[in-house]
């Protein structure tokens, strides 16, 4: 699909780019080189296009981690792509991106996640209607401050040069979004989040979503460096895997991207290498009091100013 308005070739050239480098560079952090999955979608289906893959799974220090990209094609926006936007409904699309999920082995290094995506509702005739969408959270089993303060002031940094009103804005969306209504709880420390975002216009508002991507190695890699030596046990593996099971409940019941994959007969593989390799569930669990444990659900999963 070409679009001579917008340089749709660039967003695909540096989201490509941006896998390649998350990838390799935790890659290297682990000891273990990613896998290449490439996949294309074959003729007749509901979707066109392809994507690639980047996945490692029982690393040294990452247990399981998929960095995404793709870039694919449809005759019908998805219910999840239209809601907020129910006149573009029917029209047809391409969307694209790079979304990660990395859940480390180690219970004191938090899981992370980011995406950052351009989506396009296209109408013979007329021109594509585009936004872009993305952001990065944080989800600790063991909470710390500084590792939290760090998060968001990377994130802070990066959304500054075009407004200092956005980080406040994309950090207040993402506590309401990563949340769990059913559990009234956040699923992390959170991050920004942003969603059918255009209101720079189409190159300025590319140019913040290459901040936002270009900010992931900073706001997470020192984190995991200063943790992923700290002694666990068992005690700690089995907390890890009972707040695991709160990721799977958000991806699967309330995550629009996983919708959206799934709606519009998306790669089930990749959609789903976000779920944790090991999860578990117990009957109305609570933590002891005064424990570390006790403290994530006090101090860190629920909204509070980081910075």
């Amino acid at each position: 699909m070409t679009d001579p308005i917008h340089d749709v070739e660039a967003v695909r050239a540096y989201f490509q780019g941006l896998q390649t480098r998350i990838a390799d560079t935790l890659g290297a952090l682990d000891g273990t080189p990613f896998a290449t999955d490439a996949w294309q979608r074959g003729p007749g289906e509901t979707l066109r296009g392809g994507g690639v893959t980047r996945i490692l799974e029982g690393g040294e220090l990452f247990e399981r981690g998929g960095v995404g990209f793709s870039d694919v094609q449809g005759d019908a926006l998805p219910g999840s792509a239209s809601a907020a936007r129910p006149q573009l409904a029917g029209r047809g699309f391409e969307a694209m991106g790079v979304s990660l999920v990395i859940h480390p082995r180690n219970p004191h290094c938090p899981t992370v996640h980011m995406n950052v995506r351009l989506l396009m509702a296209t109408k013979e005739g007329e021109a594509p209607i585009f936004w872009f969408g993305g952001g990065m959270d944080l989800t600790p089993c063991y909470g710390y401050e500084e590792d939290a303060q760090h998060f968001h002031r990377t994130c802070r940094d990066a959304l500054e040069p075009f407004g200092a009103e956005l980080y406040p804005r994309f950090k207040r969306w993402c506590d309401e979004y990563f949340f769990l209504k059913h559990r009234n709880e956040t699923r992390g420390i959170g991050g920004i989040f942003f969603d059918d975002f255009a209101e720079l216009g189409f190159d300025r508002s590319f140019e913040m979503v290459k901040r936002v991507g270009d900010a992931f190695l900073a706001a997470y890699v020192p984190i995991v460096e200063k943790r992923r030596a700290m002694p666990y046990g068992e005690a700690e593996r089995s907390f890890q895997a009972y707040r695991r099971g709160r990721y799977v409940e958000f991806n699967l019941v309330f995550d629009r991207g996983t919708h959206f994959g799934l709606q519009s007969g998306g790669r089930t593989e990749s959609i789903l290498m976000s779920m944790p390799p090991v999860a578990n569930w117990r009957y109305n669990w609570q933590p002891e009091p005064d424990t570390p444990e006790a403290r994530l659900y006090s101090d860190f999963l629920k909204p509070r100013d980081w910075i």
